[in-house]
């Protein structure tokens, strides 16, 4: 597995003094809410929450219907060093592993701004619910076409 600096895209997520745990690293938990804020900073706001003012870095959840939910089925997370607290935004660089059939997951490689050596790698599956319908949607042709410039390998066999 080859995570490149053309792989996905490339998010900036502040740690807050906070995360860290009396060890002195970014606690496992706040690892978890690293990934979200990445997440919604590469697909955007999910359909129907929030307020989007800055364009995501992948047009997906954009493309979704009205009322989808995006609906987190699995997280795997390997952590390969302790993530130091740092007064400067993490890197995480993410791109989908897979858009088939009803899921979409997606890798994530956190990065030590100051050593430059991957501290958490991640993957993360999520399904898209639709509660008017009780339906799960299917990602179509034409997503996986969007999604297909920012794929990239899986993290894990």
């Amino acid at each position: 597995m080859t995570v490149t600096q053309e792989t996905g895209v490339l998010c900036r997520v502040p740690m807050r003094w906070g995360d860290m745990d009396p060890y002195g690293h970014v606690n496992n938990v706040e690892v978890v809410r690293l990934l979200e804020e990445a997440r919604i900073a590469a697909l955007g706001v999910p359909v129907g929450t929030g307020h989007e003012v800055e364009a995501p870095l992948i047009p997906f959840f954009s493309a979704l219907p009205a009322g989808t939910q995006a609906l987190i089925t699995e997280n795997r997370i390997k952590y390969l060093r302790s993530l130091e607290y740092r007064n400067t935004p993490v890197e995480v660089r993410v791109w989908v592993v897979s858009a088939r059939g009803g899921a979409l997951t997606l890798g994530f490689e956190i990065t030590d701004v100051v050593s430059r050596r991957a501290c958490v790698r991640a993957e993360t599956q999520l399904a898209f619910f639709v509660p008017a319908t009780g339906t799960v949607l299917r990602i179509t042709p034409e997503q996986q076409e969007v999604l297909a410039p920012y794929s990239g390998p899986p993290l894990f066999r």
